[in-house]
């Protein structure tokens, strides 16, 4: 049995530049990952892939695992199958990546499990294929990512950063992104400028000055997410602040200055019936 962690993420700075003509949108993103894990194991299995998760809701023929699974077959041009087992740890359709990094992980295993040989950049190739996000996460660790989000830079990761992520108890949003993206105007339209300036100072002291974090969607969340700010507030009286959208949302992040603090802030949310995690920046 091979079993792997797949980590959740968070959008340090998240731009939009533009729309491009395939109707996708070009971003900058410096991304994440954070110590919140999902945990796959895989089994050989003859011709057919299995797969089972802790969340019965996740466990269907669309989800990225299994896709990924079956494009890792296509390209291998093997007959083989696989039995993978999903323990689901973090929050899915939150704006932290869960099914992305899935899906990464998914490609990666099954890459040493069948012997397939695939290269980082072939896995990264077929990872576009699959979502935004997934490129992403056969990196891991701190990344500028370009393009629609199949284009990604490693950098070296942080020094670790405490967060608390809060998970706001609202309904899913079906085609929550699309959503989004389609309630942008000229005015959240940027140049890349705020991923340049965290990066210049990045470079500069090997930190990210924590009030350089930006996310294109804060300005819509409001209008996206009924109640969203409700959450918001109660996120600021526990004693939170600089608090942005996680990715597409709705989770909520904000930068803790210690692990103290920031355990500290979580106990205080999960004793008010909130789902908070206290996470730091990993080191993959």
């Amino acid at each position: 049995m091979l079993t792997v962690s797949a980590p959740a993420k968070i959008n340090l700075v998240l731009e939009v530049i533009g729309k491009r003509d395939d109707g996708y949108h070009d971003i900058r993103s410096l991304m994440h990952t954070v110590d919140l894990y999902d945990t796959l194991s895989f089994e050989l299995a003859e011709d057919v892939i299995y797969f089972e998760c802790t969340d019965i809701g996740l466990q269907t023929a669309d989800n990225l695992v299994i896709q990924a699974a079956k494009a890792m077959l296509q390209v291998s041009g093997y007959k083989i199958g696989a039995r993978i087992y999903l323990d689901k740890k973090i929050p899915s359709s939150f704006g932290l990546g869960g099914g992305s990094s899935d899906a990464a992980a998914t490609l990666v295993a099954l890459n040493e499990l069948w012997e397939v040989k695939l290269k980082t950049a072939d896995l990264i190739q077929l990872a576009a294929t699959l979502g935004s996000d997934v490129p992403f996460f056969i990196h891991k660790g701190m990344a500028l990512v370009k393009g629609r989000g199949e284009i990604v830079i490693p950098l070296p990761c942080l020094p670790q950063n405490w967060f608390v992520l809060l998970v706001p108890p609202l309904p899913q949003m079906p085609a929550k992104t699309k959503h989004l993206y389609s309630l942008l105007t000229e005015q959240q339209i940027t140049k890349g400028e705020h991923v340049s300036e965290a990066m210049e100072h990045w470079s500069k002291t090997g930190q990210l000055d924590m009030s350089l974090l930006f996310n294109v969607f804060d300005s819509l969340a409001s209008s996206a997410f009924p109640n969203l700010d409700e959450n918001r507030h109660h996120f600021m009286q526990a004693g939170a602040a600089n608090i942005h959208l996680a990715g597409s949302g709705p989770a909520l992040f904000a930068p803790i200055g210690s692990k103290s603090r920031a355990n500290t802030l979580c106990r205080r949310l999960c004793d008010q019936g909130f789902s908070a995690f206290s996470v730091s920046t990993t080191v993959d």
